[in-house]
């Protein structure tokens, strides 16, 4: 542990708790305590100090988890109890783990679930633009304007926005490939809807380098050793905080400004 300490939403990701988001609910809501005072958002872990989550304690998870699921229709991407058909009873899992980002409950396909809170961030984050591929059923006979319209950028009125340029490829009369390097919601049925077609069957095929191949609906499996050092490498440049990637590029760019100038000043020079 970190000698100030870490932040108690880093905390208890890394325990497997639940997502940095979610951490920060949780504690604003009173369930997360720190030598058996109520936590505030922002506080810090010390080495030696007890952490409790709604009354029972709790401490970072030293076996990296990572499992590639196959997520079944009407299954729903979230821990919360509440929720008949939340992920976590479905599995079962004898460990604490969580889902990375959603997959819809119309949708089936790859889903990751880990008890790794580094690994959320980075893969979700949009500003990471990690690719994750889909395979889509829709209503009526694909044409080439409407994939040429999927891949050109979509507005999304309803979210106030833009989709970003993506690659599709259709694949049958009514089925077509996308590869998105955002995660709006329900993204692609919206922008199947804004050309006038239903989506009728989605199915995520791959999450940056992680296949769901032929894994059955309803199981998952460990990711291998292989892809998980894969993984590793394309994640080593994300950020977790869009606030780092901002300052980062911002230095990037001042430096390339500075350079640009030094030169400018040099061609004067001579």
């Amino acid at each position: 542990m970190q000698e100030n300490g870490i932040r108690i939403n880093k905390y208890l990701s890394e325990a497997g708790v639940c997502s940095r988001r979610e951490a920060d609910r949780q504690v604003e809501l009173g369930n997360v305590s720190i030598d058996g005072k109520t936590a505030e958002t922002g506080a810090r872990v010390l080495e030696g100090q007890t952490v409790c989550y709604c009354g029972k304690p709790i401490s970072k998870e030293q076996e990296m988890i990572l499992l590639a699921f196959h997520k079944p229709v009407g299954i729903v991407c979230t821990a919360e109890k509440r929720e008949k058909n939340n992920v976590i009873d479905y599995l079962k899992y004898p460990k604490r783990i969580y889902p990375v980002g959603r997959l819809d409950k119309d949708s089936e396909g790859l889903l990751l679930m880990t008890n790794n809170g580094e690994i959320v961030n980075k893969i979700m984050r949009a500003g990471n633009r990690h690719e994750k591929e889909y395979l889509v059923t829709v209503n009526k006979p694909v044409t080439d304007s409407f994939i040429r319209g999927m891949a050109g950028g979509v507005p999304l009125v309803e979210l106030g926005t833009q989709t970003r340029k993506c690659k599709v490829e259709k694949t049958g009369k009514r089925q077509f490939r996308i590869i998105l390097t955002q995660g709006l919601n329900r993204q692609i049925r919206r922008m199947c809807e804004y050309f006038g077609y239903r989506v009728e069957k989605l199915v995520r095929v791959r999450i940056m380098n992680i296949e769901l191949g032929d894994l059955p609906v309803g199981t998952y499996r460990d990711v291998t050793p292989e892809e998980y050092q894969k993984l590793q490498e394309l994640i080593q440049d994300s950020y977790n905080d869009p606030r780092t990637r901002i300052i980062a590029e911002g230095k990037k760019e001042h430096g390339k400004q500075s350079e640009r100038n030094r030169s400018e000043r040099y061609k004067k020079k001579n």
